[in-house]
């Protein structure tokens, strides 16, 4: 019987890597134009299998597709998707937890250089014909500088291995990570991290005890001239407190690529701040991560609809929930 996948959203133009994976299964791909919660529900009772990028798939859109065998995520976080109530319906959800993690942590470095050389406020200066307008003075030394790596799971562990090849000192905070070997650095707790690192970078999920993680609080707990990067999700970081950090000089200099609500508002002040770098949204991609998430995550769809067990499920207690099939 042909197989219908839902696919809610994706970031690139072309499906037709996932057409030459999924083409032994006879079917059709059903693309969302928006993605919202009313169009998915209204596609959802055709589909087979689910495949999602950043659109949400609530609860209501997994009720409304009865015949769905799995939800697979185009990548590592699964804030939106609604797990645990797939696991009661015995549904897999698969992600693909080695994507883009050579990309985000180039991204995370780039942003590391450009706040402590100032990079990009001397590019500035020098378009508008102030040629020494940004001081030299305060620059740091890269090398001997403490890196505070929030979340040490696959991005955190590459990103501190690229760190130390610059001479960092790394600090890990990771409620699953209790230790680490002398030779990748040290574990500790937030509080002593925030108080201890030149750079604090983020690598964790989004989760309730994430969310709003990078408040004022946290921030007056760092030291002063600290400087602040987010590549993980935008909803762990509160950007009012990091444009308070900044005025301050708690936060010598702040770079977010994720944002609580995306687009973000750009009339938000701190996006005029002199000594803050935005970016939309783009550390995961490279032209390879993005074919290999595609052909990654096609495969697991491949995998669960010809009746074998999908790579890479993230919810494996779903077997003990009765299937709806």
């Amino acid at each position: 019987m042909p197989k219908q996948i839902l696919i809610t959203d994706t970031a690139w133009a072309s499906l037709d890597i996932e057409r030459e994976i999924l083409g032994p299964l006879p079917g059709e791909l059903i693309v969302a134009e928006t993605g919202d919660e009313a169009e998915l529900v209204s596609l959802a009772p055709r589909a087979d299998a689910i495949m999602t990028c950043w659109q949400h798939v609530t609860p209501a859109v997994i009720d409304a597709a009865p015949n769905c065998r799995i939800v697979a995520r185009y990548g590592i976080g699964l804030d939106n998707i609604a797990v645990a109530h797939a696991t009661t319906l015995g549904i897999p959800v698969t992600n693909v937890p080695t994507f883009c993690l050579e990309e985000v942590s180039d991204h995370a470095l780039a942003l590391m250089f450009a706040l402590t050389r100032r990079v990009v406020r001397f590019d500035r200066a020098l378009r508008s014909g102030d040629y020494a307008e940004v001081p030299f003075l305060g620059i740091p030394r890269i090398a001997g500088m403490t890196l505070g790596l929030i979340g040490y799971g696959n991005i955190g562990r590459v990103m501190a291995h690229k760190a130390r090849g610059l001479g960092m000192k790394i600090l890990a905070a990771d409620p699953a990570v209790p230790e680490l070997p002398a030779e990748e650095g040290r574990a500790c707790s937030l509080k002593t991290l925030l108080a201890e690192a030149d750079v604090v970078t983020i690598h964790a999920p989004l989760s309730e005890g994430t969310r709003g993680l990078i408040s004022d609080e946290a921030i007056a707990g760092m030291k002063e001239g600290t400087f602040l990067i987010n590549t993980a999700r935008g909803g762990i970081v509160e950007p009012d407190a990091v444009l308070r950090g900044l005025e301050s000089g708690r936060l010598a200099g702040a770079a977010l690529d994720v944002y609580p609500s995306e687009p973000p508002d750009l009339s938000h002040p701190l996006f005029q701040h002199p000594h803050f770098i935005g970016t939309p949204h783009a550390s995961f991609y490279s032209e390879a991560s993005v074919r290999d998430l595609q052909s990654t995550t096609a495969a697991q769809v491949r995998q669960c609809l010809s009746g074998e067990t999908p790579d890479n499920i993230v919810n494996p207690e779903y077997t003990q929930h009765p299937s709806r099939f």
